[in-house]
C-alpha cells in the first residue's frame, strides 16, 4: 500500500522509495536574498510591479490594492512579513497572484527566477528553529545544489487578517 506524509499545508508528499513518487511544480521566486517555493496549482499569473494605492487602517504587511482587469486585488509585502528591511521595487520586483483559501492575494517578491520541478522526496520537513522561524515554512526543497524554502501559503495570513483582507476586496 501507497502511504504518503503531508506537508503543513496539506500536500502530500510520497514517502522515499515509493515507485510512483510525484514531483511537486513549484513558482520559485527571491525575497530578501533567499529562493522559495510555491505551489504553481496556487499561482494564478505574475505581474510586473505596478501602482498600489495605499489602504488607511490596513495591517502592517498590507502593501495597499491594485486593480487587476476590474478585481480589487489585496497585495502583501513578504519583505514586511518576513521581518525584512524595505527595499524600493526595482525593473524585476514582480507581484505574485495567488488564491490563499478562497481569497485571491498579490505578494510583492523581489524576483521571480523559474518553474521548477522538485522530486517529493528531496524535500525535508523544516528545520528545528523555534516556532515562529519555522510559521510559513512548510518544508525545503533540495534543487540540485540549491535549497528551496517552501511556504505554506495558508499560514501566511491568519484567519483573523483574512478576513480583513476579504472586507477590502467587498468594500
Amino acid at each position: 500500500m501507497n502511504t504518503a506524509t503531508k506537508t503543513p499545508s496539506g500536500t502530500a508528499l510520497p514517502k522515499s522509495g515509493d515507485a510512483d513518487r510525484a514531483d511537486l511544480q513549484l513558482v520559485s521566486f527571491e525575497v530578501g536574498g533567499e529562493e522559495f517555493g510555491l505551489d504553481i496549482v496556487r499561482v494564478q499569473e505574475i505581474i510586473r510591479m505596478q501602482p498600489i494605492t495605499r489602504v488607511p487602517n490596513a495591517p502592517m504587511f498590507l502593501e495597499g490594492v491594485i486593480n487587476l482587469r476590474g478585481k480589487v486585488i489585496p497585495v502583501l509585502s513578504l519583505r514586511k512579513r518576513f521581518g525584512l528591511q524595505e527595499q524600493a521595487a526595482d525593473r524585476e520586483t514582480r507581484i505574485v497572484i495567488a488564491d490563499i483559501g478562497g481569497t485571491v492575494l498579490g505578494f510583492v517578491v523581489d524576483r521571480v527566477c523559474e518553474v521548477q520541478r522538485i522530486a517529493s522526496d528531496a524535500v525535508e520537513p523544516p528545520p528545528a528553529l523555534t516556532k515562529a522561524e519555522r510559521k510559513y515554512v512548510a518544508g525545503i526543497g533540495r534543487a540540485g545544489q540549491r535549497l528551496v524554502i517552501l511556504l505554506d501559503m495558508d499560514r501566511l495570513i491568519s484567519e483573523t487578517e483574512s478576513s480583513s483582507v476579504a472586507e477590502l476586496t467587498q468594500a
